[in-house]
């Protein structure tokens, strides 16, 4: 019986625990959206990605091994 008269930690652990997982849930998904909304805005804008090949550059050909 020795559970019994922990068991009001033992909510209070889990309550606390899924308190503090269900904000940082909630902070990724509304922090997500917020970024996804500043690129639409910085492609809307013209701003390139670093990633991405220079779009007024011609592709790059193959190197030619003369031998």
């Amino acid at each position: 019986m020795e559970s019994v008269n922990h068991l009001g930690f033992i909510l209070a652990a889990y309550t606390a625990t899924c308190l503090v997982v269900g904000v940082l849930i909630a902070w990724v998904v509304l922090d997500y959206r917020v970024q996804r909304r500043v690129l639409a805005n910085l492609d809307a804008q013209g701003a390139g990605r670093r990633s991405a090949a220079p779009r007024s550059a011609p592709a790059a050909e193959p190197a030619s091994e003369d031998a």
